[in-house]
């Protein structure tokens, strides 16, 4: 059988079974194996030698194929963890194509980039908290210790940004890809500052201000459906957590050119956004049609030069590696814990399509060189100290905080908040 020799040479940690259309049983890597890739279809051989890593995860939500004896994560532990690239062996003349098509594949004008948000985040609220932790952050996750919660977790990640943007009370805040306003509500409530959050998920803005409502910071946090080209006036501090995937590769001089014109001389910025660390790529096919349309997790080598391009300074850098592995981890477990409840609200190809989202993309972060990076911006040198001291001191004081007094208007004139 074709695939299972393209496969043998690459298999080196573990061993499996190809099951094909007739029944029989081919050998791929080293020892006993205890998993089965099962083919129900004699089409779906042919597929997955043309074009695997498109058709590998349609013929898995269409029924085509199964795993005997685990999980799609198992497989896909068995088959990616090995030294040599799968990705590499498997490839197709229009994926080695794709750096090159990249450039069409990630241009998100403002109605496309409407169209690709709502693809993915306009599900509903019920679905996603299926999964999430209990502030819906969907976003990697800081974990301090290998048994932290996912909830103490996604607490931890929030303390960590915050140490990194030096907030005082009455501080205007940007938050560039809001999500379910976690983030922003958290800033508030913690440091006192005026937030503004922005969105093109018209679920989740329904969410943030709900939320905003419910826990009486609606006075200090608002959110707005709208693109962060489309923003005017001036903020003290900006931070982006999980959206710049979204951006585009031929958007990245026009993003950072927008966060230098919106934040203060003395502001500081804050981006955290998935990256991969072997260098330029293009997005897997089959999360790019069916997951992420227009996404892109880029090299740092991609966005350093764009920050420098746009005359900002790069104040401080940190490489976030396992924590999202961990994050998915969390994720796949309570998403497989309540697959009925998924189902029930869409169907069983959906929950598939999701299952193989949330294992892939965990595999990605364990073993195919993706990670996360912190990114912390500012116009000017001086705008940060020089050690990074700082951070230490707020993330702690952070962890147990005391209330926080909000300057007042000193008129009677409203307040006025940058839009």
């Amino acid at each position: 059988m074709l695939l299972a020799r393209l496969l043998n040479p690459v298999v080196t940690t573990g061993a499996f079974d190809i099951i094909d259309a007739d029944g029989r049983a081919h050998h791929v890597g080293k020892g006993t194996p205890t998993l089965a890739l099962r083919l129900h279809d004699k089409a779906v051989q042919r597929d997955l030698v043309i074009n695997p890593r498109l058709r590998f995860g349609e013929a898995y939500m269409d029924g085509r194929l199964s795993i005997d004896g685990g999980t799609m994560y198992d497989f896909l532990d068995v088959l990616c963890s090995g030294p040599e690239n799968v990705q590499g062996v498997l490839g197709t003349i229009q994926e080695a194509l794709g750096p090159m098509l990249r450039l069409a594949q990630q241009h998100n004008p403002l109605k496309r980039s409407r169209k690709n948000v709502a693809h993915h985040y306009d599900l509903s609220r019920e679905f996603f908290a299926l999964f999430l932790d209990r502030d819906m952050q969907y976003s990697c996750a800081y974990f301090p210790t290998p048994e932290t919660s996912l909830d103490d977790a996604q607490e931890a990640k929030k303390r960590h940004i915050a140490s990194k943007l030096l907030l005082r009370p009455g501080m205007r805040v940007l938050d560039i890809g809001c999500g379910w306003g976690g983030m922003a509500l958290y800033l508030a409530r913690t440091t006192g500052a005026d937030v503004t959050g922005i969105t093109l998920s018209t679920e989740q803005l329904a969410v943030a201000r709900e939320r905003a409502a419910r826990s009486g910071l609606s006075d200090r946090v608002r959110f707005e459906l709208r693109d962060y080209r489309l923003m005017e006036g001036t903020f003290d501090r900006i931070v982006s957590v999980g959206m710049f995937e979204h951006v585009g590769k031929p958007h990245y001089d026009a993003f950072f050119a927008k966060v230098r014109a919106l934040l203060a001389d003395d502001g500081v910025a804050l981006l955290h956004a998935i990256g991969r660390s072997d260098g330029p790529g293009a997005t897997n096919p089959w999360m790019r049609k069916y997951i992420f349309p227009g996404g892109y997790s880029p090299a740092l080598s991609e966005v350093i030069p764009a920050v420098e391009k746009a005359g900002l300074w790069n104040t401080d850098m940190e490489i976030l590696r396992l924590h999202y592995a961990e994050t998915l981890r969390h994720w796949r477990e309570r998403f497989l814990a309540h697959w009925d409840e998924a189902k029930a609200m869409y169907d069983e190809r959906f929950c598939r399509m999701w299952e193989l989202y949330l294992a892939g993309s965990e595999i990605a972060f364990r073993y195919q060189g993706h990670m996360v990076f912190q990114v912390q911006l500012a116009r000017s040198a001086k705008a940060v100290p020089m050690t990074r001291d700082y951070m230490i001191n707020a993330e702690r004081a952070l962890l147990h905080p005391t209330p926080v007094a909000v300057p007042q208007p000193v008129d009677n004139e409203p307040r006025r908040h940058a839009s």
